[in-house]
């Protein structure tokens, strides 16, 4: 251990854009990755959407006050398997190349994956097979927390629904949006 003065320099930040499909969730991280970094050969998007994590770079688009900005030609890493480990490895393959930001569009594929993963067990205690696959997701998490560089999720949002029981009537509620990953994310 080693006891040294405070450093904001030494914070890296964590931010989630969350949304809808559609609502900007990659354009506003990668537009706040380049205001912050100023450098997109330093800015990396790793991408489980199938290429989509590439369709904006090269592009000029108009702003909310009718400006021209442009997004620049940004380091691209695609995954097509979704396991915890395969995106600890995406992101020591960012680090080890000298990024200073990542953007994880999105972790939304990693939680599908460990949900699969837990009714895969198939065990008699659905409660206590969490036990097996939550240090594998507990994995990614730290990974994310240390590493070196910033780091900017995305997550989907979908509609959420609330059954209610009162009068002997059952009905259906929406509540509102919620994000498609682990509660306390």
């Amino acid at each position: 251990m080693q006891l040294r003065k405070a450093s904001k320099q030494a914070a890296k930040l964590r931010i989630g854009f969350s949304g809808t499909s559609g609502s900007g969730k990659t354009m506003g991280a990668l537009r706040v990755a380049y205001g912050m970094i100023g450098d997109w050969d330093k800015i990396a998007v790793i991408d489980t959407e199938n290429g989509s994590g590439e369709l904006y770079a090269n592009q000029t688009y108009k702003d909310e006050l009718g400006g021209d900005f442009t997004i620049g030609e940004y380091n691209y890493l695609g995954l097509n398997s979704f396991s915890p480990e395969t995106y600890i490895e995406a992101i020591t393959t960012c680090e080890k190349a000298g990024m200073q930001l990542i953007i994880i569009d999105s972790i939304t594929h990693e939680w599908e994956a460990i949900l699969a993963i837990h009714a895969a067990i198939g065990g008699k205690n659905s409660y206590t097979d969490w036990g097996a696959v939550t240090p594998r997701h507990d994995r990614f998490k730290h990974q994310l927390l240390q590493s070196p560089c910033h780091i900017f999720t995305t997550v989907r949002r979908k509609q959420d629904y609330e059954i209610n029981k009162a009068d002997g009537k059952t009905t259906i509620q929406k509540v509102g949006l919620k994000e498609e990953t682990r509660g306390g994310w």
